[in-house]
């Protein structure tokens, strides 16, 4: 594994470039602690020379939001002939759009939130009040309202009266011009990495998400403001659920190397998939790498694998 030589890409201009330089720096780490070479870049007009000069580099991108996870990167990844961690462009397009992705999501027999999917334009052409009247009719309260695209809770509100649901949209809009409204299911929240070294997808333990209040951007990469739960505390037989449906959701969307399923355990004991990232953070409250531990895994030796496992598949391409 001495040959091996790994270019992380951190960083990038979504708002998310903060938590993304975090999980660049902290995979970096890891990797030099298993003795693998490690060339730490951010996006930039020097990228693609530098990957030209070393095309035998494993690249292994932690940007996360717009560029980063919406299949952009991979696509250049694809032009520089790089092999690379992590899904392909049209694989990052479909989970990245939360919409696309609850649809694939259903057609493969998971259940996702009712929801409503509408432009910023259509509340201005069609009348707000009564889109609104409608959308609360349709799905009741309480709701969460977020971005179509996008990720670290930039945009997201709960909604817990009608009268508040503008001021939601408002927020959303500020991150995209279309807003998913999903009726809250309540339960345990939990978010299940899925890795594939090789012999397949299989999920990583659940770990359970026990936020006082929003799972907002402060909560999540802020340490010690969310109680995490490795493995969560729910039943055997709901953890092999949650198992389930995180593979199969890595699966119908096409994914690759490795992913995370965010889902909420209903009391009944159901699943349903709130969204799946195709870039887990890898910060130090990055619920990917409690994952990893639980199953009794060694971080670094477990992406050093990734990227080894990626120069492999780039050597035996047709």
């Amino acid at each position: 594994m001495s040959d091996l030589r790994v270019v992380v890409i951190a960083g990038g201009l979504s708002p998310e470039r903060e938590v993304s330089q975090k999980s660049g720096a902290e995979l970096a780490d890891v990797l030099r602690r298993v003795g693998v070479e490690v060339d730490l870049r951010d996006v930039g007009a020097d990228l693609l020379p530098a990957l030209a000069e070393d095309p035998h580099a494993v690249v292994f991108p932690v940007l996360h939001g717009t560029a980063g996870e919406d299949g952009t990167i991979k696509e250049v990844l694809e032009l520089a002939g790089n092999p690379y961690v992590g899904a392909r462009p049209e694989a990052c397009r479909a989970a990245f759009d939360k919409t696309v992705a609850k649809g694939v999501l259903a057609r493969a027999g998971l259940a996702t939130p009712a929801s409503v999917t509408l432009p910023k334009e259509a509340f201005h052409d069609l009348g707000a009040a009564e889109l609104t009247s409608r959308i609360v009719q349709r799905l009741g309260l309480p709701l969460f309202v977020k971005p179509r695209a996008g990720g670290s809770a930039f945009g997201v509100s709960r909604v817990d009266a009608a009268e508040r649901l503008p001021e939601a949209l408002m927020a959303c809009f500020a991150y995209h011009d279309e807003a998913l409204v999903e009726r809250l299911v309540a339960g345990t929240e939990v978010a299940v990495g899925v890795a594939d070294l090789g012999d397949g997808p299989f999920a990583l333990p659940a770990v359970e998400i026990a936020a006082d209040g929003l799972y907002d951007y402060a909560a999540r990469y802020t340490p010690g403001a969310v109680e995490f739960h490795r493995p969560a505390r729910i039943s055997g037989e709901a953890a092999g659920e949650v198992a389930r449906v995180a593979v199969a959701a890595h699966r119908a969307l096409g994914l690759r190397d490795l992913s995370r399923t965010d889902a909420i355990v209903t009391d009944a004991g159901e699943v349903v998939v709130l969204e799946t990232n195709v870039a887990p953070g890898m910060t130090l409250t990055s619920t990917y790498p409690m994952g990893v531990a639980a199953a009794g895994l060694e971080f670094g030796a477990f992406c050093r694998d990734l990227a080894a496992l990626a120069a492999q598949r780039h050597r035996h391409r047709p």
